[in-house]
């Protein structure tokens, strides 16, 4: 059987070493890089199956990573982070993460985490069946293109909007709120304003392809809570 492979990253080469060790001695294939944009690198030439990376990291920080990542992947990330604070934990995950491992760890907790997503990944084929487009009702999202289309018609968006858009498609039915929407396309602290920004970026998505944008079929506003992609 192929072995799994494995990417680690952290600035911190006591850590990869140390995880290295341990992940080879449980037969998988590890790959490392010590910073996010050497990271995007392996992953350019190498099939690697999860990611195991830190936040505060050269080059390209850990969030910048992620978000990076998921433009192409859907591989499993786990983040690897001495920042505890829920807030750091919410925006890991709300941009892609599939778990946050908060640092001191022991070895033994990260490779189980390790082999419970892979699981779940092998389990729903991701290797060979990540899709790279998907359908709902009349709009389709073209990932490797970047592309939205509305009853077969491209629609012309902006590189935000797109992003906005790309979000919510790869997570059909998921609420968002503005805040998670603000972090995970601007990729910038919270301001003032954000939510106003998004509110504004909703909108003018809505009138692209909604047929009557006062009665959303698809992007439709949780009041109270955020914003989701109505699963159809």
């Amino acid at each position: 059987m192929e072995k799994e492979c494995i990417l680690i990253v952290d600035d911190d080469k006591d850590i990869v070493t140390t995880l290295k060790i341990q992940l080879e001695k449980e037969n998988f294939t590890v790959f490392c890089a010590y910073d996010g944009q050497e990271a995007l690198d392996v992953l350019g030439r190498e099939e690697i199956h999860l990611v195991l990376l830190d936040v505060m990291m050269p080059k390209l920080d850990g969030f910048s990573t992620i978000m990076k990542i998921r433009e192409r992947r859907n591989i499993p990330i786990l983040v690897m982070s001495a920042k505890s604070e829920e807030s750091d934990k919410i925006l890991g995950l709300s941009i892609g993460a599939d778990d946050y491992i908060t640092k001191p760890f022991h070895s033994k907790e990260v490779i189980a985490r390790v082999r419970s997503q892979l699981r779940r990944y092998m389990k729903l084929g991701g290797v060979h069946t990540a899709a790279d487009e998907v359908r709902i009702g009349r709009l389709s999202y073209d990932f490797s293109a970047h592309v939205l289309r509305a009853d077969e018609e491209p629609i012309k968006l902006t590189s935000t909007e797109t992003k906005i858009v790309e979000l919510f498609m790869r997570n059909p039915g998921r609420i968002f709120s503005a805040e998670e929407i603000y972090a995970s396309v601007w990729n910038e602290p919270i301001a003032f304003s954000s939510e106003n920004t998004v509110m504004v970026h909703i909108r003018r998505i809505r009138e692209k392809i909604e047929i009557n944008p006062s009665e959303p079929e698809y992007l439709k506003v949780v009041w109270g809570i955020g914003y989701k992609f109505e699963k159809r």
